[in-house]
């Protein structure tokens, strides 16, 4: 019995020295770090210079650059300016200097911008041009396909009433490259296609008023159309007016170009004359927006990027439609 306890006091012993010493192996917990909060990133500081609204298309282009401005609140701070020439978008411009703007959208409407605009490159402040060329070494591009409008208004309008007739061009001069390459665009191809096409040019203006008042001209000067190019939806409402006051059903097709909503849901309303326009979305500018940011964060871009026309007629227009669109 004497040798049981023994054995029995000397394992309590060395359960009792297990223990002791697992207990003092447990490591003391740290005190918690105490940290600062991380500082908010600097915002990019970007300034949006547009013309003054003289037409829809125009006011949607200011509309939705600064939608995107604001999308992109966490990362911008924006200053927008509008302008009615190019004196006054030179003093927006100097003004956004002063106050330290790293990167400009611009939508350069007038002749006289290309200095300015280049002593903001030389200066190191990045400038992404909206839908205008310019000279300027060291700026940035985002446009629509000027030219591929006019091919692609060519082709739809042989497609329609064949290689052979008379087809009345309605320019717009003041919108220099603008109007410059959608001319070309057209009459390249009706060259190609159509060589036989009898091609009259009338200037006018991007405005359903002066499409209306300069087609009433063209209607009494000409008494055979087959078809009209027109390069924009506004000059082409206008037009159409003037073409159902004149009582005329020679003209089979008028074509258009941005993309207006009104002009889309008057495309299955006129069953007589095909109605077509090539996009050209005011929302293409969000993209320069959007390419500013992305130069600024240090990303490579292409200097120029071209974004692809769409016809729209009466057979996809619903496709087409959004409720939201301020144009």
């Amino acid at each position: 019995m004497k040798r049981v306890g023994v054995v029995l006091t000397a394992a309590l012993l060395l359960a009792s020295f297990v223990l002791a010493g697992c207990a003092t192996s447990t490591p003391t917990a740290a005190p918690a770090a105490t940290t600062e909060p991380p500082a908010a990133a600097a915002k990019y500081k970007i300034g949006i210079l547009a013309p003054a609204v003289t037409h829809g298309w125009v006011a949607a282009v200011a509309y939705n650059a600064e939608q995107q401005a604001k999308e992109m609140s966490d990362q911008v701070e924006y200053k927008l300016y509008t302008s009615s020439n190019a004196e006054e978008m030179t003093t927006q411009l100097d003004d956004l200097l002063t106050w330290g703007a790293q990167a400009i959208v611009a939508f350069p409407q007038w002749e006289g911008m290309e200095v300015p605009i280049q002593a903001a490159i030389d200066k190191g402040v990045t400038v992404v041009n909206f839908d205008i060329e310019i000279n300027a070494n060291g700026v940035y591009r985002v446009s629509g396909d000027n030219e591929g409008m006019g091919i692609q208004g060519a082709k739809y309008i042989v497609d329609k009433i064949g290689p052979e007739g008379t087809v009345v061009m309605l320019s717009v001069p003041t919108s220099g490259s603008v109007s410059e390459l959608r001319k070309k665009g057209f009459m390249d191809t009706i060259a190609q296609i159509a060589p036989n096409m009898k091609v009259i040019e009338y200037a006018t203006k991007f405005t359903r008023e002066d499409g209306l008042k300069d087609m009433a001209d063209i209607l009494t000067a000409n008494p055979q159309i087959d078809a009209v190019y027109s390069m924009d939806d506004e000059t082409t409402i206008g037009a159409l007016q003037a073409i159902r006051e004149a009582k005329r059903t020679d003209i089979k097709v008028i074509t258009g170009g941005g993309g207006m909503q009104e002009y889309f849901k008057m495309m299955p309303e006129n069953t007589d004359i095909w109605l077509e326009s090539a996009t050209y979305s005011p929302a293409m500018v969000k993209d320069a927006v959007k390419e500013a940011v992305a130069i600024l964060s240090g990303e490579t871009v292409d200097p120029v990027v071209v974004i692809p026309t769409t016809i729209v007629d009466r057979s996809n227009y619903e496709q087409f439609i959004d409720a939201n669109s301020p144009y």
